[in-house]
């Protein structure tokens, strides 16, 4: 089994900070934030069932500055650094569970390179934390002595109000959802032992979809009547089921859980998961099939319930390394990815994704302007990077034939390019 402090379970970012700002401001601002977010103060102790949540009254950031060479400031040097720091891990009893590190290359071009553990951090969390940052730094540099304003709603009232949301009589009806949704799913492929000394961190390799690609993928979202999620879940499925050779498919996509505009503000791991299952008819075309898939995705979210509750539900028992429901996940992060710009002062934030070894494979979109990042996340031992490469190239193609030929069969959008 990974242990809770595996680094698996870490979220990460790096914020790209252009102007003038010294170590001795960024952690005043940082201890900002750590006043303002109970997240940030927050640490599990051992209990006799499960792991006891402590929330500090006040706590001190974990904050360090490293000083860059100049080969060290180059994107690949810096990157490699940023990877290293993501992989310490937290004394989840002692604290902090976050990290920042302030990769300095000169007095006004700095990278902060941040690391959370995802018990008290989502997506969400990472953009929240930059426009505190920001909004902490502006009041330091202005003398303003009285802090950031309270939350809406803290993590721990989120928390409580959860809990009160999910009694047994809502549970149940969920349950029964999901118990006919997810009746008869077949593994993707079998399962394989790690290799003797394996630490089973997913290997990450990037691709894109470039901004015309990008636009014509929302222009087909809006024709279909679907959104931009389930536009390109279909194309990811229909691609994933040429090579895996299956036609039914589950995968597991987050959700950010945050309907309530009083929570939008907290800090803290508040996302779920929920899995959407279809079936892939290749003789089906794909508006039709884009148009099931949206419903799918549809009545799937309005039936999301904890995922712990979802397993004990299912009845699936718990294999050490591997998710119980699905191998694969699938993520459009359009979460708040926020750029910061004051005068003298801007911040930008890039996602790094981690992945973790209890899935096979992930794809994580980003938006990024007109086009998108796309992450492959894998387990070497399962997959090779040509394996993984063809399966992006069967993405691209399949996504860029739909945009010119959604009527035609699904089949035909996955060889070649379909004339317009």
């Amino acid at each position: 089994p990974v242990p809770p402090n595996h680094v698996s379970n870490q979220i990460s970012c790096l914020i790209h900070v252009k102007g003038l700002i010294t170590p001795q401001d960024c952690e005043a601002a940082i201890q900002g934030v750590v006043n303002r977010q109970e997240s940030l103060r927050t640490t599990f102790l051992p209990g006799k069932d499960r792991p006891l949540q402590m929330v500090r009254r006040s706590g001190e950031p974990s904050f360090e500055l490293r000083e860059l060479t100049a080969a060290e400031g180059q994107p690949d040097a810096l990157n490699d650094i940023a990877a290293e720091i993501f992989q310490r891990p937290f004394n989840l009893v002692q604290g902090p569970v976050h990290r920042m590190v302030m990769c300095r290359r000169s007095a006004d071009d700095v990278t902060l390179v941040l690391s959370m553990h995802h018990a008290v951090a989502d997506g969400w969390t990472l953009g929240v934390f930059i426009q505190d940052l920001c909004a902490a730094y502006i009041q330091g540099m202005m003398g303003i002595k009285t802090g950031l304003p309270p939350v809406p709603m803290t993590y721990s009232q989120w928390g409580a109000a959860e809990r009160e949301m999910w009694n047994a009589a809502e549970l149940e009806r969920r349950a029964q959802f999901w118990r006919t949704e997810l009746r008869g799913t077949q593994r993707l492929w079998e399962a394989k032992a790690l290799p003797s000394g394996a630490s089973g961190r997913p290997e990450r390799w990037v691709s894109a979809i470039d901004a015309k690609l990008g636009s014509a993928a929302r222009e087909l979202a809006r024709r279909q009547g679907a959104t931009l999620y389930s536009t390109l879940l279909t194309v990811f499925q229909t691609a994933l089921s040429k090579w895996s050779g299956a036609d039914d498919i589950v995968v597991g996509t987050p959700v950010a859980n945050r309907s309530t505009k009083a929570v939008q503000e907290t800090m803290g791991y508040c996302s779920g998961v929920v899995p959407v299952r279809t079936r892939v008819d290749h003789d089906e075309p794909f508006s039709s099939r884009l148009k099931a898939v949206h419903q799918a995705a549809v009545e799937s979210f309005g039936n999301a319930m904890p995922f712990a509750e979802l397993t004990r539900a299912l009845g699936e028992p718990a294999t050490p390394g591997r998710n119980p429901v699905f191998e694969v996940r699938f993520a459009l992060q359009n979460h708040p990815v926020p750029e910061v710009s004051y005068p003298k002062l801007s911040a930008r934030l890039a996602m790094r994704s981690t992945g973790t070894p209890r899935l096979d494979l992930a794809c994580e979109i980003t938006e990024e302007g007109g086009g998108m990042e796309v992450v492959w996340l894998y387990r070497a031992h399962l997959f090779d990077l040509p394996g993984i490469q063809e399966l992006d190239r069967l993405f691209l193609t399949a996504l860029s034939n739909a945009c010119r030929s959604p009527d035609n069969r699904t089949r035909t959008l996955l060889s070649g390019l379909v004339p317009p």
